[in-house]
């Protein structure tokens, strides 16, 4: 069976439906306003978009009181526009320091990114927790031990359990697939790291810096 990446290729491809996007990676959910304002555009010019993109199944929409709020229908669309924001030239813009933050350490939809995630992957290559050879990686029976000790959820799950997912402000890898997710919940549980407002941004505590010494990362 073929598929045609053509079709959500030439939705993600405009300029106003791609700013929607990755605002929306950042937010859970945003009201149909604060997309338009965001881009630039009337109501009635952002509405036409995210109905485009709600048919594509690429948002999901969800109506509370007089306004709608529009979300990544499913974490393969947040996979995607990380993938693509890793081959992407790069645009100068001016430092601020929400983009210092979000390049520093975030959350990839459900695992670690940023310099935070791949010293994470490079640390867990360190301490033998996981094995990686050329694009595969695999928990070692060491590092199952070691993640368990830590309270990690190793349960078997539908989805891929380990993979390498391309950092698009580092260009390296940081860990991905169940095995990524269920670290990261453990991270947030155990008040290693915190949220940094509302968007996808994380920073590691002082709780957190001496545990994530333990799993190689270096500071």
């Amino acid at each position: 069976m073929s598929v045609d990446i053509a079709l959500p290729a030439a939705l993600i491809g405009d300029p106003t439906r791609a700013t929607f996007l990755l605002a929306l990676s950042e937010k859970d959910a945003l009201p149909l306003s604060e997309l338009a304002r965001l881009a630039g555009v009337s109501n009635s010019t952002a509405s036409i978009h995210l109905g485009k993109l709600v048919d594509a199944g690429l948002l999901s929409v969800e109506p509370h009181g007089r306004h709608r709020y529009f979300r990544l229908a499913a974490p393969a669309v947040a996979r995607a526009l990380e993938a693509l924001a890793a081959i992407a030239p790069a645009r100068p813009s001016p430092p601020s320091q929400k983009t210092n933050g979000i390049r520093a350490a975030r959350t990839c939809y459900d695992h670690l990114a940023g310099e935070l995630g791949v010293s994470l992957l490079e640390g867990l290559r360190r301490k033998r927790i996981v094995r990686v050879q050329d694009s595969h990686v695999e928990l070692t029976a060491s590092g199952r031990k070691r993640l368990e000790e830590l309270g990690v959820d190793l349960a078997p799950a539908r989805r891929q359990f380990t993979r390498l997912c391309l950092d698009w402000s580092e260009r390296r890898y940081h860990l991905a697939g169940a095995l990524g997710a269920a670290l990261t919940r453990q991270l947030f549980k155990l008040g290693w790291i915190q949220r940094s407002g509302s968007g996808r941004a994380v920073r590691v505590t002082a709780k957190g810096r001496e545990g994530l010494a333990g799993l190689g990362i270096q500071s």
